[in-house]
Parts: structure tokens; C-alpha cells; sequence
């Protein structure tokens, strides 16, 4: 037997901004007939994808109030590639949206940039598969 990923949970301390910010990140969207308000404690996510297939199939984002503030670097996070501009693009679109920049990992032949969201939850952009593509390297 085996266990599948139900969906990433982050805890937050205001679940439904996190849940706007995460969801222009990704392109996701609400859990059709649940839209995230205001005010809730609990806030979904899923691929626009998803919309019309299972909400369980892949990649849901689960963000949850609590008291605490964030106090050390994540254990785990994302690591995003970017699906339609290069990675430079992706870091620019996503610093205009509310993240920032904790260090430049980036070389001449790949590498990465370190972010965070608006509350501190560190993540990493790299290169475009066309740009991996394009230079060879991976």
C-alpha cells in the first residue's frame, strides 16, 4: 500500500491573502462552489485545470490560520519553473506581486533565485525548460 499527497499545506497568518497571492503565482484558482473570502481561516487552491476533473488529482494548496508568526527557514518549499517567460521574467512578475528577493543564485549556466512570499515562506524560481533547452544544461 501506499499514501498519495492529499495537498500542501501552508500555515499563514492571513489564509486568504496568502491564498490570492499563491493563486496568482501558480494560475490556480478557487475550489469551484467554495470561493475564498475575507475572513476565512481555511483557504483552497487548485489548478484551473482542475476545475472540471477531481478535486483530489493533483496539486492543491491549502493555506491555514494560525497564531504564530514564522521564526525560521522553511524545511520545505517549492520550486517553481516557470511555464510561459524565462526565469529573470518570472522573478520581475512575481516581486510585483508581493514577493521578495532573499538571495541571487543565478549563473551563466543555470541556477536559481531565492524568494519569499508576504509572509516569509522562502521558494525558488529556475529556469524555463526553454531555456534549459536552449542552453543544453539542466
Amino acid at each position: 500500500m501506499t499514501s498519495r499527497i492529499s495537498h500542501t499545506t501552508f500555515d499563514a497568518r492571513d489564509a486568504y491573502a496568502q491564498s490570492v497571492f499563491w493563486a496568482d503565482v501558480l494560475g490556480y484558482t478557487d475550489v469551484p462552489g467554495d470561493p475564498n473570502l475575507p475572513g476565512h481561516v481555511e483557504c483552497m487552491i487548485v489548478p484551473r485545470t482542475d476545475v472540471d476533473a477531481r478535486p483530489e488529482s493533483r496539486g492543491r494548496v491549502l493555506f491555514i490560520e494560525v497564531p504564530e508568526a514564522k521564526e525560521i527557514k522553511n524545511r520545505v518549499h517549492l520550486d517553481l519553473r516557470p511555464t510561459d517567460r524565462t526565469r529573470d521574467e518570472e522573478v520581475e512578475r512575481l516581486l510585483a506581486l508581493g514577493a521578495t528577493q532573499v538571495a541571487d543564485r543565478r549563473r551563466p549556466d543555470g541556477g536559481w533565485v531565492v524568494l519569499a512570499d508576504p509572509e516569509g515562506n522562502e521558494f525558488c524560481i529556475l529556469r524555463s525548460d526553454a531555456e534549459v533547452e536552449s542552453s543544453g544544461a539542466s
